[in-house]
């Protein structure tokens, strides 16, 4: 499922992705995601599972900056 998402809720979203980041090194299988979930049910931005998991394994796999946009294309 492809969505157009505006300015607002990619800065939200980004928001979220730059929470995540700053403490996952270390993390344990499936924290990263976790914690996305989490974080992302504190705001109003629905993401995909599939979108979810992208944005987990970008966290995972660059240990540091991950840009949402880039990464939700």
């Amino acid at each position: 499922m492809t969505s157009t998402r505006d300015s607002a809720e990619l800065e939200a979203i980004q928001g979220v992705v730059d929470r995540v980041t700053s403490y996952q090194d270390g993390a344990t299988e499936g924290t990263v995601e976790r914690e996305l979930r989490k974080a992302l049910g504190e705001t109003d931005i629905d993401l995909s599972d599939d979108d979810v998991a992208k944005l987990a394994s970008a966290i995972e796999d660059e240990h540091g900056a991950v840009d949402a946009a880039t990464v939700l294309g």
